[in-house]
């Protein structure tokens, strides 16, 4: 029989072993993982597995334009598709939305899976399953989209002078303005509280302030992706 101190012992031990093996926080972003395992893939992949007798499409890495299309080809190739698991540092934003509307249409669940990472327009293609799934440790990871992080670029704009410096803002203005009414409609066809939108992934800031502030994005906790309804099954 195990003495009550062994016992405290071991379970001493086990806590250590969590802690250890716990991911750090980022310091600039606090609320999300130091790394994010988003993949790595320059271009979206759509590969089919089974696991526990489940047909999963998993579909990782970067979105790019063509995404929606390649998607609608991998769920005809690999009928019938049971489930849709997302990991992704994010992309094209409207691709994003056109490749959710694709997964609306074919009625498959999504799943980010423990451990995994979805980010930016991976968000809105995850909101495309009807019934959607956010295991513990899955992290869904929001920001303020933006249509100028690349600052040289902007500095290079600004430097031929003020006519082209409003238009410049002008453009920005008016895409930024249909992309957030984009994001609106689409998280009402979803089901997905609107307030996502105006509590968290506008809240944040689009770009770093300057050297040494480099918060731009948000994870979501369980808790919050079931309020709003990002997660609406467990």
């Amino acid at each position: 029989m195990i003495s009550g101190r062994i016992k405290m012992g071991l379970g001493a031990c086990l806590l250590l072993v969590n802690v250890a093996a716990a991911q750090p926080a980022d310091p600039a972003n606090p609320t999300c993982p130091q790394y994010l395992n988003w993949s790595t893939y320059p271009a979206m992949k759509f590969t089919l597995e089974t696991v526990g007798g489940v047909r999963v499409l998993k579909a990782e890495g970067q979105i790019d334009e063509d995404v929606a299309a390649r998607l609608q080809d991998a769920l005809k190739a690999n009928d019938p598709v049971q489930e849709i698991w997302l990991r992704s540092p994010g992309g094209d934003a409207r691709a994003g939305n056109a490749a959710g509307k694709v997964i609306r249409a074919s009625g498959i669940p999504t799943r980010i899976p423990d451990g995994w990472a979805c980010f930016s327009a991976c968000n809105f293609m995850f909101m495309g399953g009807a019934i959607r799934y956010v295991d513990e440790g899955g992290i869904f990871a929001v920001h303020m989209f933006t249509h100028v992080s690349d600052k040289q670029a902007v500095r290079s704009e600004l430097a031929k002078g003020t006519d082209h410096a409003i238009g410049l803002i002008g453009d920005v203005e008016q895409d930024s303005a249909l992309l957030a009414s984009e994001d609106n409609d689409f998280l009402i066809r979803m089901g997905v509280s609107r307030k996502l939108l105006t509590e968290i992934m506008y809240q944040q800031k689009a770009v770093p302030d300057g050297p040494g502030d480099g918060s731009t994005r948000r994870c979501l906790t369980r808790a919050e992706a079931i309020k709003y309804n990002v997660a609406n099954a467990q």
